[in-house]
């Protein structure tokens, strides 16, 4: 029997040989199943492992090894294995270089160093115009969408912006993929400062980008993005009935999703319903309260989520 790298390795052969103009980056990038960064964890060790210690392949997949294991909250294992990497950024390409700043930044990021990670997409940003294999776009672009991520709220702005107009001006349907994300982040800045009519309307067109693009995951999500605006605003019948949509598809897919759960509750609480907002609450909580990353960098959430849930708690 065939063992699993081998198949690995015949799966991307075949993946080059139908792509004959995809470079190594959108080859690797291939293999990321962010909802299961242990599982891609995995995926990218081998990879690695299929090419010579020190090559521009090799080094780039352990900058995604690096990535899962930031996913997964090893952040000190993740340093670990981009401090290996380093080691050799003077004799590889730029590629290699962006996508090491870009993940050694995220790492800072994901950890709650802001202040360490802006420098390094800044890095990233600026080894970017020195990359000059296929796809450099999509890294400079993944740069200034880092960059709107962990600046402060009007430097964020601005980089959102610049990161829009790269990827509408871009020649290549990848970079142009960033698109929705982009005004997604655009639509949380300006929801950050309560403009919540133009936070929906940036929702509202990465919406109509997700159903293009055909992901079912990804356009739940922006489903749920808009249903929050509207709650914002206070149209609370329409952004009750898109949650609730999205709570039986979920439900009919036993994929119960937690957040939902939350903003029924809290449109619940819009209406003055403490009845219905203790129910949903119970159930985001059941689902949320597991959620390790939210548990660290949003512990007040949770705890709102608690009180609702149990509200006899607080006599």
């Amino acid at each position: 029997m065939v063992g699993a790298p081998a198949l690995l390795a015949a799966a991307i052969a075949m993946t080059a040989l139908a792509s004959p103009i995809a470079d190594y980056s959108e080859i690797l990038d291939r293999q990321w199943d962010f909802d299961a960064p242990g599982t891609s964890e995995g995926r990218f060790r081998a990879e690695q492992a299929r090419h010579p210690a020190g090559s521009r392949e090799a080094l780039e997949a352990w900058t995604q090894v690096a990535r899962t294991l930031g996913l997964q909250r090893k952040f000190a294992d993740a340093d670990r294995v981009l401090d290996a990497v380093e080691a050799s950024l003077p004799r590889a390409p730029a590629r290699v270089r962006v996508r090491y700043l870009l993940e050694r930044g995220r790492v800072r990021n994901s950890s709650g160093d802001r202040t360490d990670a802006i420098p390094l997409f800044e890095a990233a940003l600026a080894t970017s115009g020195d990359d000059h294999l296929p796809g450099a776009a999509y890294y400079r672009i993944d740069a200034l969408h880092m960059l709107g991520i962990a600046a402060p709220a009007e430097a964020a702005l601005a980089w959102n912006l610049k990161a829009l107009d790269e990827a509408e001006r871009a020649n290549d349907a990848r970079s142009r993929g960033w698109r929705a994300s982009i005004l997604n982040n655009l639509g949380w800045t300006m929801h950050e400062r309560g403009d919540y009519a133009q936070a929906l309307a940036y929702w509202q067109r990465a919406l109509a980008l997700r159903e293009a693009q055909g992901d079912v995951g990804k356009t739940r999500i922006a489903r749920w993005t808009v249903a929050r605006g509207l709650r914002s605003l206070g149209r609370l019948d329409e952004a009750e009935a898109i949650q609730r949509a999205l709570a039986i598809e979920l439900e009919a897919a036993r994929a119960p999703d937690g957040y939902v759960f939350e903003e029924l509750a809290e449109i619940a609480v819009a209406r003055g319903d403490p009845r219905a907002a203790q129910s949903w609450a119970a159930k985001a909580y059941a689902l949320l309260g597991k959620d390790a990353d939210l548990r660290a960098s949003e512990p007040a959430r949770l705890e709102r989520l608690a009180r609702l849930a149990h509200p006899e708690a607080r006599r």
